[in-house]
This record gives structure tokens, C-alpha cells and sequence, in this order.
């Protein structure tokens, strides 16, 4: 399976789907911990992924000046939770790590450890220029290298930030060069800039003659308005007209499923008119269980849409 995983990484395939998860709460008992393990590794067993994505996650209160709308908790470290807990689980973990947290010597061991297996991750930066770093992510880049070369790794794209800045595709190009060899997003829900950051890369990678890596386009279901305030918070550009569809529907999380299901759609269809390896990566940002049963059913439907445009794609 990590093979497999490693080869579409490497022959930087269209079709990448994955399933992103944040594990338990630290302060939960270790009977709870099983518990929650248990039923998620029922959940993913018999999904059809490529990869199963587990999050680093840290406090972002310097990030934004509106109050969390919901507290912040550290969790069980990714990379313990899935060696002790998910190892029923055979397939591969994608394993984020917010590199500002950790120190060189910390981020080295980690590196270091099961350096005979087939690994991945995605290295995050800072979620402000206000946050206080350990490391930052070039040093993360030069260190994996130096001490871990089997370890496939890549980076995060924010195609919100294009909007503003103008330069995601460059900034993509870069962490290439520094090593990263596929990008995951944040939720997409705005299908205007993620496009408008494809384009620029294709362009840019076009008249550089660079080669386009695997972007996989995070999407996730809102099933009430207190995750449709969570997702905002946390960054995640939502246009107006799709707010207020989701606001005032009478169901939202149906509502939600058959938006993100439309954006992934046509984002693969311009990725695939393109030649840009464009993947999914689904999760759910709620612990409701209501939504991470439904973003479970996403995954089976993406990888339906996957399957139907691929196979025509190889007729064409």
C-alpha cells in the first residue's frame, strides 16, 4: 500500500484520494482513546484511499483576533496515535507536523525513527508572522533531506491566500525545489480561487518548464452553522452567495455535501483539461457525529466522480 501510495506521488498522478483525521484530545483516559480509535478504524477500514491523513494540530490565537468558537485542546501527538491506536489500519499515514513546534534535535528523532519504512508527511509553517517558531520550514525541508531521504513529503497550499498575494504558485514551486513533491489545501469552498491558483501554476510551470505535482483539494461537510462559523475562523474563504445557501437551507449538511461534491468537480475537470495532477482529500472539522458520517460518505461518492472522469478521460 505505501507503494502504491509512493508510486502516484512519484508519477505524479491525477486521482490521489485520501480521508484527514485529527486524533483524540490528550486529556482523554486511555479507555476513551481505544474507544474513539476503535470506531474510526470501523469507519475507514473499508475505504477505498490512497492515504489516511492525520493532523498536527496548534493554537492559532495570534492568527486572528476573533474568539475560537471552539476551545483549542491539544491532541494525542499524530504519529503516536498511529502507530499504538491505528494499527489495524493498513493503510498508509500521511503524518502533518506543524514544524514550529518542535526543536531541531526534536524534529531530527522524529525524522530519524522507522527510517526502513516508506513514510509521509506534510509539513506546515507558522499560522501567522506573529507566532513564535522552534524551526521554520526551510530548516524543516534541508533536515529531512539530510537525515531521512526515504521520507515523502510535502506542503500545504492555501489558494485563499492567492487572492491576496498573488504568488501561491510560486511559493509552491519553491517548496518543490526545497523537496516537497505534492501539496494538500485547506477546505475548499471557493472555487474561484482555487481555480485562479491553478491556472497561474500550470502557466507558470508551463513557461518554466517545471513539472506539476499532486494537488489534492481538501473538502468537508458544514452540517450546522456553529461549523459554518468554525470554518470561517478558521480561514477558509466562503463566498457569499454559498454562505447564505448554507445558512438558510433547510438542511445544511445535504446542502454542503452537494456543493463540495460540484467544486471538486469542476476543479478535477479543469485539472485534467490542464494535465494538472489534481487529487481530494476529504475530513470533517466537526466531531459531530452526524458530520463524520458524512464526510465518510464523501469519500465513497469523490471516489465515484474520481473513477467516472478518469475512465472517460482514458477513452478520450
Amino acid at each position: 500500500m505505501e507503494n502504491r501510495l509512493k508510486d502516484k506521488i512519484r508519477n505524479k498522478e491525477t486521482g490521489i484520494l485520501t480521508y484527514g483525521m485529527t486524533p483524540p484530545k490528550a486529556t482523554h483516559p486511555p479507555e476513551k482513546i481505544a474507544e474513539i480509535s476503535q470506531k474510526q478504524c470501523e469507519r475507514i477500514k473499508d475505504l477505498d484511499i490512497d492515504a489516511l491523513i492525520l493532523y498536527d494540530v496548534q493554537e492559532e490565537a495570534d492568527r486572528i483576533e476573533q474568539e475560537r468558537p471552539f476551545p483549542y485542546l491539544s491532541t494525542i501527538d499524530p504519529t503516536t496515535y498511529s502507530n499504538v491506536y491505528l494499527n489495524p489500519l493498513s493503510v498508509p499515514k500521511i503524518i502533518y507536523r506543524c514544524v514550529g513546534k518542535y526543536s531541531e534535535p526534536q524534529l531530527v528523532d522524529w525524522l530519524k525513527s522507522d527510517m526502513d519504512q516508506d513514510r509521509f508527511s506534510v509539513f506546515v509553517g507558522s499560522s501567522s508572522s506573529q507566532q513564535e517558531v522552534k524551526l521554520d520550514l526551510t530548516e524543516a525541508y534541508r533536515l529531512s533531506k539530510q537525515h531521512n531521504r526515504g521520507l515523502t513529503f510535502g506542503g500545504v497550499v492555501i489558494p485563499e491566500r492567492h487572492m491576496k498575494k498573488n504568488d501561491e504558485h510560486i511559493r509552491v514551486a519553491n517548496k518543490v525545489k526545497s523537496g516537497c513533491s505534492f501539496f494538500v489545501s485547506q477546505a475548499t469552498y471557493d472555487v474561484e480561487a482555487s481555480k485562479n491558483f491553478l491556472s497561474d501554476y500550470f502557466y507558470y510551470c508551463t513557461n518554466n518548464g517545471l513539472e506539476m505535482v499532486p494537488i489534492l483539494f481538501n473538502i468537508a461537510p458544514c452540517g450546522s452553522p456553529k461549523t459554518l462559523e468554525f470554518m470561517k475562523w478558521l480561514g477558509i474563504s466562503i463566498p457569499k452567495w454559498l454562505e447564505n445557501d448554507l445558512k438558510y437551507s433547510s438542511d445544511v449538511l445535504d446542502k454542503s455535501i452537494t456543493l463540495t461534491q460540484k467544486i471538486f468537480a469542476e476543479l478535477l475537470e479543469f485539472g485534467l483539461e490542464k494535465g494538472i495532477p489534481v487529487g481530494c482529500s476529504v475530513e470533517s472539522v466537526s466531531t459531530r457525529k452526524v458530520e463524520i458520517e458524512a464526510s465518510v460518505q464523501l469519500v465513497k461518492d469523490i471516489k465515484s466522480i474520481l473513477d467516472n472522469k478518469l475512465s472517460r478521460a482514458a477513452v478520450i
